[in-house]
């Protein structure tokens, strides 16, 4: 049996006392960390439902930047619900004749954005083409077939024309709707904005032409 003298308890007594302060400092820490994360999304679905719906607002106080368009599935002459529609605003049009089919191919760049939080005042960043400043001249582009997008997404891409960039606002019911990403990086009920340019489409079975940053203006 090891034996110890008075001042090797007391030392091996702080450093106990030390080490669960510790341990303590590191729980509060995970603890504090979980709750901030956890508030992050508190209020989801009602947060976008009320963002989504103030946008009425914004067509009305600006109804020459902003547009409501129907998505492509809602027969001609129906009055949808309030969550069958998008909005769109252009921030500047392109020269290009012409809008994609649903079964074409395009080519964009594109941000894709959740509505703003506390810590992500201009909406977390989910997917993007973009490094730093939207534009046309550092971003890259990325090809990907219109029906495969989500339905708002693919709506708005049909009423585009070659060098637009819009500004688009999709209802969780046009988007990842009340499962979100597998990825978890966009939760259920998420309403998504998406800065978006077509750069160029192409009907099925057509090469698209190749993009090279001689082209980018």
């Amino acid at each position: 049996m090891k034996c110890f003298t008075k001042g090797q308890l007391k030392q091996r007594g702080q450093l106990f006392i030390v080490g669960c302060l510790g341990c303590l400092s590191c729980l509060y820490s995970s603890c504090s960390k979980e709750e901030t994360e956890a508030g992050e999304f508190d209020n989801w679905q009602a947060r976008n439902e009320v963002y989504f719906a103030s946008l009425a607002d914004s067509l009305r106080q600006a109804p020459s930047q902003w547009q409501r368009i129907a998505k492509y599935s809602l027969a001609p002459g129906i009055e949808g619900n309030a969550t069958d529609y998008i909005y769109a605003k252009v921030i500047s049009k392109g020269d290009g004749d012409g809008t994609p089919n649903f079964t074409d191919s395009v080519r964009v760049i594109y941000q894709g954005r959740l509505i703003p939080s506390a810590t992500f005042p201009e909406g977390y960043v989910f997917d993007t083409t973009v490094g730093g400043d939207f534009s046309i001249r550092t971003a890259s582009t990325a090809k990907m077939l219109v029906s495969t997008t989500v339905e708002g997404y693919a709506t708005a891409l049909q009423h585009m024309h070659r060098g637009d960039c819009w500004r688009i606002v999709i209802p969780s019911d046009l988007g990842y709707g009340e499962s979100g990403t597998s990825s978890g990086s966009v939760p259920a009920y998420s309403t998504l904005i998406f800065d978006v340019m077509l750069i160029d489409f192409s009907p099925a079975g057509t090469a698209m032409p190749t993009w090279s940053s001689r082209m980018r203006r």
